[in-house]
């Protein structure tokens, strides 16, 4: 346990976040407790004008050596170490910036470790990158920034800037502002998988009964193509929960009535993810097919077995060549993979054979995914039970996957983090030229408006003149959506009101 002690919580949470980047899986008392292992004390003088930061141990600590290639950077920090650190009311982003800095340094002497990301916690780093090309500043002078402000690592660095470059490039033919998204999530899986915190539920209990949800589905898909009228849709992602989770049937149904509501005359992508291939058959794929469908994504997570049995994934490696090859056969020419690193029990040759045969499988883009265990996960809800469980992601092991894509003729096109994120990392979509999943790209960077339908699902209006986004969420209960979805359709009208003005 860590001790969070101060006199004035404005910063309390960016202080937390530091914490749990270094100190992963830890708790957090706000008074003293017994059994802290330090803590970390922070108060702001009467006049409010200057904060003092410093880390007290509870007991014996022995402190490694300052890392030799910390850079300068943080050797300046380090000399100011016990100056109070001069605050700011009226910005709160460089006063944090400041704390964030200062609290680094002091866990950096703690624990002779740095963060890849330095003291970037937010999930989107490129968003950084992207204002500062905006406001006019060369590549050279945002790397400088980032190094300066945030001490993240050279090779981070260039990864965002690469990304973002690549993503400027990709939506230079997209007008975002006059044009919006659809997100429709189908929240079934055939199971759910030891790490997974999304809305989704086992397919079988609904056995019979999807109907209802598709009938809720449209009604407040038809509500949405009212209210975005005279707006271009450019995009479709069909997520859960695992679309392919439906029968034959039930998607043919999904897809025409997408096609009766919405225009798709000036549609850009559509994506479905089949993700678990113990979800797809060739009547599935074929129904995608006929409908136009540009993106299937066939996510494995892992391509060793005994990985896929622990985590609950329920289907083989060989299924997962097979159901590949046969979206191949039919004709899909953009397939995604999803894989995780970090997976329980998984090491650096876990990875490289996973790789290995994603490589052989020959797929049109990859997105890593660094294990982030969530509240509602059960490998966090369930602790006792999975305590045994060693997870490792590592430098090297993102490493490894980047050459690999590189080698395979991929570039990063997208990039996101997630909070308790194993080793710090970050989550990165690589694609071929021309198969880069614009969805991912307008979602996670917050360029365009996003319309989502269905359980579980977030709706995103951005207000590019004030550089704002506004959120309304749908609930989570699939049977409570049912009954609520006048609810949300009204929450959706408020949010998108004049929105096609």
């Amino acid at each position: 346990m860590i001790e969070i002690l101060l006199n004035d919580r404005a910063y309390e949470q960016d202080i937390r976040e530091l914490l749990m980047a270094f100190y992963p899986g830890e708790t957090f008392s706000y008074e003293p407790a017994e059994g802290s292992g330090f803590s970390v004390e922070g108060m702001i003088d009467g006049s409010r004008s200057r904060f003092s930061l410093k880390i007290i141990s509870h007991g014996p600590q022995e402190f490694p050596e300052f890392p030799p290639e910390a850079g300068e950077e943080l050797e300046e920090e380090l000399c100011r170490i016990q100056d109070p650190i001069e605050t700011e009311y009226d910005n709160r982003t460089e006063t944090k910036s400041r704390i964030k800095r200062r609290l680094y340094v002091l866990l950096v002497l703690r624990t002779g470790k740095l963060l890849p990301w330095g003291t970037l916690t937010g999930i989107r780093p490129v968003k950084i990158v992207t204002t500062c090309l905006g406001e006019g500043m060369t590549v050279e002078e945002t790397a400088l920034y980032m190094k300066k402000t945030y001490f993240t690592g050279s090779d981070k660095i260039d990864l965002a800037i690469r990304t973002a470059l690549y993503e400027r490039e990709l939506l230079k033919a997209v007008d975002c502002g006059s044009g919006y998204s659809l997100y429709i999530g189908i929240p079934f899986c055939p199971t759910t998988c030891l790490y997974c915190s999304f809305t989704s539920y086992p397919i079988s209990r609904w056995k019979g009964r999807t109907h209802l949800y598709l009938e809720a589905l449209f009604r407040e898909m038809e509500a949405v193509s009212r209210q975005m009228e005279g707006k271009v849709l450019d995009s479709v992602y069909f997520g859960g929960g695992t679309p392919t989770s439906l029968e034959p049937e039930d998607l043919d149904r999904l897809l025409t009535e997408l096609e009766h509501i919405f225009d798709l005359s000036r549609i850009r992508e559509l994506t479905v993810e089949a993700g678990r291939p113990d979800s797809i058959t060739r009547e599935k794929l074929k129904v995608l097919k006929d409908h136009g469908i540009t993106r299937i994504s066939i996510n494995p997570q892992t391509m060793q077995q005994r990985t896929l049995d622990l985590i609950g994934r329920r289907h083989t490696v060989e299924m997962v060549k097979e159901c590949f090859h046969m979206a191949r056969d039919m004709g899909f020419d953009n397939i995604n993979m999803d894989l995780i690193v970090g997976l329980p029990e998984e090491g650096l040759e876990d990875v490289r054979d996973t790789m290995e045969q994603i490589r052989a499988l020959d797929p049109d883009s990859i997105t890593v995914h660094s294990l982030a265990v969530k509240r509602a996960a059960r490998l966090n809800t369930m602790k006792e039970a999975y305590k045994d469980l060693k997870i490792t992601g590592t430098q090297e092991m993102i490493d490894l996957t980047a050459r690999y894509a590189e080698e395979m003729g991929m570039a990063p096109y997208y990039l996101y983090r997630q909070k308790n994120m194993a080793g710090n990392f970050e989550n990165v979509g690589y694609a071929r030229p021309g198969k880069a999943c614009l969805y991912n790209i307008l979602i996670m960077e917050e360029k365009q408006t996003i319309v989502a339908c269905g359980t579980g699902t977030t709706t995103k209006r951005l207000f590019p003149a004030e550089n704002r986004i506004e959120r309304c969420e749908n609930v989570k209960d699939v049977a409570l959506y049912i009954e609520k979805t006048d609810e949300m359709i009204e929450r959706k009208r408020k949010l998108l009101l004049n929105s096609a003005e």
